[in-house]
């Protein structure tokens, strides 16, 4: 990329953006600089030819936050960054979803986004800018990229929407909105609330859009300046082709499209492939077939898309006759597994989730490390995609961005609803195991993850459930259907799901196969989300009704107390004696936060409670006048050091150890004695002096 240096500012949020092409990463298709307060990001593109016979766009997106960017080293032994952090996974699809739908229909070529954070305040995400940047680089490439496209981050403070926030803003935030989208309209969503309603998060999408048509103009500027051409040799044209395919198969197509069931439905559609390849692509033929196997598929499935499409919205019909509002079958069981902590499979048409719940202590919290201060995690949602679940025989391997995405979506979804660690201070972990998908197992792990934390006695402040939306479009009527399938979500214009309780949303995903979503779509969405919504809830609460009142007999059993914090030493003892006591008598886990919160951790309870009472001894304020039973910790020639309290020693002088003369403190008192003394003075600087002498005259009438 040979261009001379051109900059364009604008401010966006109150703050200055600042796009700047032509003075890093030179040799690349593009490449741009954004730079918002003092957080800086570099994105770059690179194309190459397309490899032979792919049949796919291979669009690969990378996203890195160098630690030097906030003046930290790379934890580990190599203290180098190795593999991406979920953060960055989650930032690399956010970057891929909006982008990937705007590139030419047959546009093969090897395309590479590479996007790096450089310098942070770490007060303005660095995701953002990469976002911003990838889009920006691609639009002064010469790559056929049908862009720009820009996004921006939404948050609702104090009943306030909120553009592009701090970080300390998000700390007082009920949302956080990630927006995407072009001049036109939206075409990517993802949403995390507090049980906000619709109207408000409706008012966010069009907040943050006005701001995207901004950004999207400063683009626009910078490649008038570049001034680069758009390069791709476009196929020939397979209009005729298309044509003929329909002609031949649509009937078919349509008969294997009624089939109920996902298998055989799949086994005729299959049926129809081979036909056409042997007809038009014969692997055994004398000449080289006119068009390649990967054309005459891709057309057939583009015939495919334009039969569902016109059945959905001309016919009203779907696979299986549902109509555009029928939600498939729900059952759902708890208590499935006998010695786990709670778990529930939840099942909706051909889509079934196994959700488990593992209760913890706070050792068990995740620990996590990026460009902001370290953060622990007392809930985290892992879900996992099996090949078996589709019926496939795939590479059984390491966690895809795919399952990273999905998972943390429905986090986001069940987040909202937890207890505070003031309440039920456990960590959480909960794994979904999709054993059956036809289509939107995200919205299943919520529903079902939702009832296993009830089983597990997690008091949920409400019951979330999900569900998926979806957009067909034909000769310019378009009709909205809920609950989509695989093949559904394939064919159709968008996938828009949306969890909630029965008071508002918490988590939203949006990914769109079109061009954009038009603003008008959001409401009659929403709406249609609500009422599935409250469908699914109604059919899990007839499983059960209220998270349980108590957690498993297998889950450790946690007992909190709270004492000041200049007495969290006590509890501790010199080099951590006393605690190690306490853990060593009872086996119980002791965890102490830096407020004075303290967690005690046992299977047992009876040893939780002891563990409780021993801390509470070492923590009691000694009282003058008090009467105390303790024991002889040391011996002196002026007196006896008594411990009155766990980790709390006084001074019995040898005047005050009998009511009689005392030649020597051997004569009355030996170390590890077990004595009556009464507090009789704690000087300022908090010295216990006692008396053996007092509690003996004072007890003496009731000893009589």
């Amino acid at each position: 990329m040979a261009m001379g240096k051109h900059v364009v500012e604008r401010t966006i949020g109150g703050r200055t953006l600042k796009i700047e092409a032509g003075t890093l990463a030179r040799q690349a298709a593009g490449s741009v600089v954004v730079t918002y307060a003092d957080t800086v990001v570099l994105a770059a593109v690179v194309t190459g030819t397309p490899r032979p016979g792919i049949d796919f766009f291979p669009l690969t997106v990378d996203y890195r936050e160098k630690t030097y960017a906030a003046g930290k080293f790379p934890g580990g032994f190599f203290k180098r960054e190795a593999r991406p952090t979920q953060k960055e996974i989650l930032t690399m699809r956010m970057i891929d979803r909006p982008i990937r739908p705007m590139f030419p229909k047959g546009f093969k070529d090897e395309v590479l986004i590479q996007t790096m954070a450089l310098s942070t305040d770490q007060e303005n995400d660095p995701d953002i800018l990469a976002m911003v940047g990838a889009s920006a680089a691609l639009s002064i490439s010469k790559i056929p990229f049908e862009g720009p496209s820009a996004s921006v981050r939404v948050a609702y403070v104090d009943d306030e929407l909120v553009l592009n926030p701090t970080t300390s803003q998000m700390e007082y935030s009920t949302m956080e909105m990630v927006l995407s989208g072009h001049k036109d309209a939206i075409n990517m969503v993802e949403v995390g609330s507090m049980e906000l309603s619709e109207e408000v998060v409706t008012a966010g999408i069009e907040f943050g859009h006005k701001a995207i048509v901004e950004i999207c103009e400063m683009i626009s500027e910078l490649v008038e300046m570049a001034g680069v051409e758009k390069e791709w040799n476009k196929p020939p044209s397979t209009d005729d082709l298309r044509v003929e395919l329909r002609k031949a198969y649509e009937s078919d197509l349509r008969n294997a499209r009624n089939i109920e069931g996902k298998q055989d439905r799949n086994d005729a559609i299959s049926a129809v492939y081979r036909a056409a390849k042997e007809k038009y692509a014969p692997e055994d033929a004398d000449e080289k077939p006119e068009f390649s196997w990967n054309t005459v598929r891709d057309l057939l499935d583009e015939v495919e898309g334009e039969i569902v499409s016109e059945m959905i919205v001309k016919d009203g019909k779907r696979a299986g006759g549902r109509g555009a509002e029928e939600i498939r079958a729900i059952e759902s069981q708890v208590g499935v597994l006998p010695r786990t902590h709670g778990s529930a499979i939840f099942q909706r048409g051909e889509t079934q989730s196994l959700c488990v719940i593992t209760l913890g202590t706070g050792r068990d919290e995740q620990i996590v490390d990026g460009l902001t201060d370290e953060y622990s995690k007392k809930f985290m949602l892992h879900y996992n995609f099996p090949p078996f679940c589709t019926g496939e025989a795939r590479r059984v391997g390491f966690t895809s961005r795919r399952e990273i995405g999905h998972g943390n979506l429905a986090e986001k979804a069940l987040e909202a609803v937890l207890p505070s660690p003031e309440k039920f201070p456990y960590t959480v972990r909960l794994v979904s195991e999709i054993l059956e998908s036809n289509g939107s197992s995200s919205m299943a792990s919520v529903c079902g993850g939702c009832l296993a934390l009830m089983d597990a006695g997690v008091p949920i402040k409400q019951p979330v459930a999900g569900i998926s939306v979806g957009w067909f479009a034909h000769d310019g009527d378009e009709t909205l259907v809920v609950d989509i399938l695989g093949e559904e979500d394939h064919f159709g214009l968008m996938d828009f799901k949306v969890a909630g309780t029965q008071r508002g949303i918490t988590a939203i995903q949006l990914d769109l196969k079109g061009r954009g979503l038009p603003i008008h779509l959001l409401a009659p969405t929403f709406e249609l989300a609500k009422k599935s919504r409250m469908h699914i809830l109604r059919e899990m609460l007839k499983t059960l009704k209220a998270p349980r009142e108590d957690t498993s007999k297998y889950a450790p059993r946690i007992l909190s107390t709270k004492v000041p914090v200049d007495k969290i030493g006590r509890v501790i003892g010199p080099g951590g004696k006393y605690i190690k006591s306490i853990e060593a008598e009872t086996g119980a886990k002791v965890e102490i936060d830096d407020d004075g919160t303290i967690n005690i951790a046992c299977l047992d309870l009876t040893a939780a409670e002891r563990a409780l009472e021993m801390v509470e001894a070492v923590t009691a304020e000694v009282k003058v006048g008090k009467v105390y039973t303790g024991r002889v910790s040391s011996v002196k020639d002026f007196g006896a050091f008594i411990e009155v309290v766990p980790g709390q020693d006084g001074l019995c002088h040898i005047s005050e150890l009998d009511t009689e003369y005392v030649k020597s403190v051997d004569e009355v008192v030996k170390v590890g004695d077990t004595v009556r003394v009464k507090v009789i003075a704690i000087d300022d600087q908090g010295r216990i002096k006692l008396s053996r002498k007092a509690a003996a005259v004072e007890e003496e009438p009731a000893t009589a």
